[in-house]
Formats: C-alpha cells, sequence, structure tokens
C-alpha cells in the first residue's frame, strides 16, 4: 500500500513540475497559430482590397511611390487656392472642363483644369496626361505640377502661364496687334522644338493627336508651350504608326488617314503642325465660320493662293509690312509641306525645324493638301467618306 502510495505522490510530483511550462508551452504555440492565422486573414483581406481598388486609387499610390517631383494635392488646398473655384478666378471653358487660376500658401501661381464629369475626357485621358507628360522636361512643353483625385473630382495642377493660349491672340482682330511677326515666327519655332522633343529627343516617342491654337500656351515672355496630352500615345523606338478603333481630336487638325482610317504617326502632328502654322501665318481658323474664296477652309484657300502665285494674299494684315517677302513665302511652303495628303510626302519634324532655321534648305515642291476641297458645316458633326471608325471630336469654339 506504501509503494503505491509513494508512486501517486510521485507521478503528482512530475505533474505538478511539468504541468505549468507545458501549459506555457501549449498557450503560446495557440498564440503563434492564432496570430498567423489573423495575419494571413488580414493579407487576404488586404489582397481582396487590392483587387477591388478603385483604378484611382493605383494611380495615387503609383505617384506617391515612384515621384518625387510631382506632387499630389488636397482638394481643400486647391479649393482654398482657387477661391473655391470662383467666376473670378476662371481663365477659360475648354472642352473637358473648366481652368481656373489659383495661388498656393508659399504665393506659387497655378491654373488648374477641373475635369467635367461629362466631358469627353475621362478617368483613362487623365491618368494617361498625369503620367505622361509628368516624366517629360522641355522649354516647349508646359508644367504639370501635380495633380488631385478625390470622389468625382478629377484635378490637373499646371503652372500657371500669363498670357493663357495662342488662339486668343490670333484669332482675335483686336489682339492681333500684341502678337507681331517677330512674336509670330518664335511661337512657330518653338512649337516645332516641342514636337520634336516628343518625336525624337524625350526619353519616350510620343504622339500628341491633339495639337491646335487652345492648346498652345503662353508665358510671360510669349513663349509657347505645348498643353493637353490627355490623347497623346506612347511608341515605341521601332513603331512607325499605330491605328485605332476610337478616332478622338479636333476637326481642322486630324491628318486625312487619321480622321478616315485611324492611323496614326509623327505625321500626324506634323499635318496639325502644318495647319497651326498657316492659322498663325494668317490670323484665320482652318474650319469654322469663315469661307474663302472657293474653298470653305483654310488649306484649299492657302493652296488656291499658293498655285496662283498670290500667297502674300493669306498673310494676317498686321504681319503683311512687317514679313519680307522671301519669309512669307518660305513659312507658307513649309506649312503647305506639312499638310499634304499623303502621310509619306510629309516631311519629319527633324526636317520641318531644318528648313526653318536654315534658308539654304532647299524646300520641296509641295502637292495639293489634304481636304483642300472639303465642305466643313457650322455644326457639330464631321463627316469623312468611308470611315467606319467611332469618331469623336472636338469643335474649336469661335473665338474666347
Amino acid at each position: 500500500f506504501s509503494l503505491g502510495h509513494n508512486s501517486r505522490k510521485r507521478v503528482l510530483l512530475i505533474i505538478a513540475v511539468v504541468a505549468p511550462p507545458l501549459s506555457i508551452l501549449l498557450c503560446f504555440i495557440c498564440s503563434v497559430v492564432w496570430m498567423r492565422r489573423r495575419r494571413q486573414g488580414k493579407a487576404n483581406l488586404n489582397d481582396q482590397a487590392a483587387t477591388n481598388r478603385p483604378e484611382k486609387d493605383e494611380l495615387v499610390w503609383r505617384l506617391e511611390e515612384k515621384s518625387s517631383e510631382f506632387t499630389l494635392f488636397d482638394f481643400s488646398e486647391i479649393l482654398h487656392a482657387t477661391h473655391n473655384f470662383s467666376k473670378e478666378n476662371l481663365l477659360g471653358q475648354g472642352g473637358f472642363g473648366p481652368v481656373y487660376k489659383g495661388q498656393l500658401p508659399d504665393g506659387m501661381q497655378i491654373a488648374v483644369k477641373r475635369l467635367a464629369s461629362h466631358s469627353g475626357q475621362g478617368f483613362t485621358e487623365f491618368k494617361n496626361e498625369v503620367e505622361l507628360i509628368a516624366k517629360l522636361q522641355h522649354n516647349n512643353l508646359v508644367k504639370l505640377l501635380g495633380c488631385c483625385i478625390q470622389g468625382e473630382e478629377k484635378l490637373l495642377v499646371y503652372e500657371y502661364l500669363p498670357n493663357k493660349s495662342l488662339d486668343f491672340f490670333i484669332f482675335e482682330r483686336n489682339r492681333t496687334a500684341f502678337i507681331d511677326w517677330n512674336n509670330r515666327r518664335a511661337i512657330i519655332e518653338g512649337i516645332a522644338q516641342g514636337l520634336l522633343y516628343l518625336h525624337k529627343h524625350s526619353r519616350l516617342r510620343i504622339i500628341h493627336r491633339d495639337l491646335k491654337a487652345s492648346n498652345i500656351l503662353l508665358d510671360k515672355d510669349m513663349n509657347p508651350k505645348i498643353s493637353d496630352f490627355g490623347l497623346a500615345k506612347i511608341f515605341s523606338s521601332n513603331d512607325i504608326q499605330g491605328s485605332t478603333k476610337r478616332v478622338v481630336g479636333t476637326y481642322g487638325y486630324m491628318s486625312p488617314e487619321y480622321a478616315s482610317e485611324g492611323i496614326y504617326s509623327i505625321k500626324s502632328d506634323v499635318f496639325s503642325f502644318g495647319v497651326l502654322l498657316l492659322e498663325i501665318l494668317s490670323g484665320k481658323r482652318n474650319s469654322g465660320f469663315y469661307q474663302y474664296g472657293d474653298f470653305l477652309n483654310l488649306l484649299g484657300y492657302s493652296w488656291q493662293l499658293w498655285e496662283g502665285g498670290t500667297w502674300v494674299e493669306l498673310l494676317d494684315a498686321s504681319i503683311v509690312k512687317e514679313i519680307c517677302t522671301s519669309d512669307a513665302r518660305r513659312y507658307i511652303n513649309i506649312a503647305l509641306t506639312c499638310v499634304q495628303e499623303s502621310a509619306d510626302d510629309r516631311p519629319t519634324m527633324s526636317d520641318v525645324v531644318a528648313m526653318l532655321n536654315s534658308e539654304s534648305v532647299i524646300l520641296p515642291e509641295p502637292n495639293h493638301p489634304g481636304y483642300f476641297n472639303l465642305r466643313v458645316s457650322k455644326t457639330h458633326e464631321f463627316f469623312v467618306p468611308c470611315s467606319n471608325n467611332d469618331v469623336t471630336i472636338t469643335e474649336e469654339p469661335d473665338g474666347r
């Protein structure tokens, strides 16, 4: 009996010694397992949230992680800077929404493009512009300082350029005196340099696809800066051209192959540049509410004058006495070379810059331009024969 009693005492003693640390060990193991499961659950929830996270949040995260030169503004900061988007701060109304002047607490002036929820520029174009232009640096490209995304609000924050856009001067009779031939020549050369950078010298090969007078902004010294990259396309170094079923842009500036077939290339921008050059020289819009002789657009009118040897009549009255005849002929020749109907016949921007900078460069004789006999109505419709594309067109306003 005593032996059995001693054995039980020994067992109880062992249990008393072993049980506490064993309990602690079991509790520790359970805690570790529980914590791992909890962390795994959180990870799964985070993964699921990431999968379902809105595209705009992903854009914000990407910009926060990769860009040190780009600012993500708070909406309250923009409200304060623009005085709650007051009418007094309104700079203009574009196709994608109004643009407001603002001032940050440090005194820096900004221009804020507030994209309208009903505008043609959706989040895809917004993201395209933010991610693309933030990587581009050139004196003739507008500088994008940052953006703001909150709820349905999509805001782009640019450097403020006090002289508004090019169309503000060249299409208004009472303002053409403020932009003489020297100004216009510098603007033409600056735009050409900006496009050359996009096509050849930037880290990315960019086709703008919406080059027009209202997208050329002017700084305090009247230096031009190309803006609005919402429709721009990135090309690899091996690509020559691309195509799309959704044609977007502004009629009067789109190349024939792009408008009718959705084919775009650097030559598409060259065509737009040629149109813009003719507009700067003449002070007239290519399309809209004007009639030129037997033609209903500026390209046809210019071609008629060129063939008839009366191209001087094309020039804006405010610069006729300032520009020498040889310069006038050379610039009109370059413009008509850029707007030829076939993309293969158009020069590259490298060629254009060489033509502009050197009088010794022999200029090719142009063929007839694209659209030279196209009727452009006053309506918002733009008809291109044989086009099967879903065409989205922006009509330029008749002055601003």
